[in-house]
């Protein structure tokens, strides 16, 4: 593939450097580099959306205690931006927004600043927060950019097809249950064999938002949760092989810290590798990518004015389960107003990061740059800094990523799934549908599998 034709993804360390760009680089412009990704760094710390917009345990209990008829009642602790606003503007004092190394670095300034305002304490919890939310993750109804269509079409054609296939009869066995004792231990196993002295430690936990979370250094799983066996692969594939991955080789990036930093400006991809890997490892299913498009729908009822009670309501009528209707609910308003108006948009992402992600992929295959493809997970990144991190590599301030994720270190399969994808694509099938259905008109329909 390129000038990488013939390398092995088998081992991270696949990638070649270029000495020659390396030694065209002065040594004060390397220490320049490291100092701004320091900065950024540190304007980062503070910042923990997900824990500052946090609903407490008490807020499901009281909802449910009445009847969830009333409005839930949520408080939050913002956090004070000073310190992220003035490591952002100390850094920008360096940054020359012309290079693509400098571009990258202004648009993790950028990040952040929206970041540390979103969750300032003037407006966490306001309608202004929504404001903020919707420039850093995006809207329902706001196109991708260099492309059209937008999360709430994407979503839409999602249902539609699944809908197109709702009148075939399969006989799909009823997923079998287990307990999050039972998948942590599985988990456990996998982590330890994939990563070696570097597994991250799994731990069951009484309180927890979702159904499981993973940083670096741990995986979380709610104690009373129940998963498919689909439901641990996808845990497995999603949070250890895609976001555990990406925290363990960022925080290896010593040169560049910054790469060890999740914020808004790296969560569409991160999210979307995270739903791209589901799919190539085999994991995901159609309920998973409706439960997607769902979240989709649910944050623009919100954006309309529905309230929380709306929403919870619509979740309801889709999933059947009080307390599943109310996690999927609490997803669209943490941080913003339960009264409708100002939702939390970061569930756009997943859709449209993995558009944004395959497309990419399938572009590094096309261009023969599986040195792109390896350096997608040198840290926490959007697949637009690319550009950047091949130079910063071939200077010598990025390291190759340490572990990456199965079908990465052995991409046969994704290979030829790449190759039968843009295979298909230039085949015209409307003439071989017709023909198809032109063969099924008389064929009765069978019954294969008898009671």
């Amino acid at each position: 593939m390129g000038r990488n034709q013939g390398k092995s993804l088998s081992s991270p360390h696949h990638i070649q450097r270029e000495t020659e760009m390396d030694s065209q680089v002065s040594d004060g412009e390397k220490d320049r580099i490291r100092q701004i990704a320091s900065l950024l760094y540190e304007a980062s710390r503070p910042i923990r959306i997900l824990k500052t917009i946090a609903w407490s345990a008490e807020v499901k209990e009281e909802f449910f205690a009445n009847k969830a008829q009333e409005l839930p009642k949520v408080t939050y602790t913002p956090i004070d931006p000073t310190i992220t606003l003035e490591a952002v503007r100390e850094a920008r004092r360096s940054i020359v927004p012309i290079s693509p190394i400098d571009l990258w670095l202004e648009r993790q300034a950028n990040s952040l600043e929206l970041a540390a305002r979103m969750l300032s304490p003037s407006v966490v919890g306001d309608n202004a927060f929504f404001e903020y939310s919707r420039q850093l993750y995006g809207e329902p109804t706001t196109p991708l950019r260099y492309c059209p269509i937008t999360p709430l079409e994407l979503s839409q054609s999602i249902c539609d097809t699944i809908d197109q296939l709702a009148h075939i009869e399969m006989d799909i066995a009823t997923p079998e249950y287990h307990t999050a004792e039972e998948v942590a231990g599985d988990i456990e196993r996998a982590v330890q064999k994939h990563f070696g002295e570097d597994a991250p430690k799994v731990e069951l936990v009484d309180k927890l938002s979702a159904n499981a979370l993973a940083t670096a250094s741990t995986i979380k799983i709610r104690r009373e949760a129940c998963f498919t066996d689909r439901d641990a692969s996808q845990l497995l594939n999603h949070e250890a092989y895609i976001h555990v991955t990406t925290s363990l080789n960022g925080k290896a990036q010593t040169d560049l810290p910054i790469l060890a930093a999740g914020h808004p400006g790296t969560t569409r991809t991160q999210e979307g590798l995270a739903v791209y890997a589901e799919i190539v490892s085999g994991s995901m299913e159609l309920d998973r990518l409706r439960r997607l498009a769902d979240r989709v729908f649910a944050i623009q009822m919100a954006v309309e004015g529905a309230d929380f009670l709306e929403v919870y309501r619509y979740f309801l009528e889709r999933v059947g389960n009080p307390d599943q209707a109310f996690e999927n609910a609490r997803r669209v308003f943490r941080g913003g107003d339960i009264k409708g108006g100002a939702p939390f948009t970061k569930d756009v992402v997943y859709l449209f990061g993995l558009l944004g992600v395959s497309s990419a992929i399938r572009t590094f295959f096309a261009a023969g740059r599986s040195d792109c493809l390896a350096l997608l997970f040198c840290g926490k990144l959007d697949f637009m800094d690319i550009p950047a991190l091949c130079e910063l590599y071939e200077i010598g301030l990025c390291q190759a990523p340490r572990h990456l994720p199965p079908w990465v270190r052995d991409p046969r399969y994704l290979l030829s799934l790449l190759t039968y994808s843009i295979f298909m694509n230039k085949i015209e099938m409307e003439p071989l549908v017709a023909v198809a259905n032109k063969l099924l008109e008389s064929a009765p329909v069978v019954k294969l599998f008898r009671d």
